[in-house]
């Protein structure tokens, strides 16, 4: 299921509550329009998130990608990217700069 087309604009709280949920393809689906991920690309990192989850030191670790967005630099974006999402190479650089498009670097 994706997120409906007058839906206001997607937060990792959305993907948060689809993974809660048990709801992947919505999950997936808001992670197209925030990481500006192919389909595919956003099933396979929200995946990688459902997988890390186990772990009791990941979510503060995913927890810390807001902060980091709002008030870090692009390089801990792209390193919890990576370890949040599975997500490395050009695709992070592409990730951190749709990520900076919604959420402008603080001046």
């Amino acid at each position: 299921m994706t997120a409906p087309a007058s839906a206001p604009d997607p937060t990792f709280r959305d993907f948060a509550g689809a993974v809660m949920r048990g709801d992947p393809a919505a999950a997936a689906a808001v992670l197209e329009v925030l990481l500006g991920l192919g389909a595919p690309e956003a099933a396979a990192a929200t995946a990688h998130f459902r997988g890390r989850m186990a772990d009791p030191a990941f979510m503060p670790k995913a927890m810390g990608l807001r902060t980091a967005v709002t008030s870090g630099t692009d390089a801990e974006i792209g390193v919890l990217l990576e370890d949040c999402f599975g997500i490395s190479g050009p695709a992070r650089d592409a990730a951190v700069a749709a990520l900076r498009t919604r959420y402008p670097a603080p001046a």
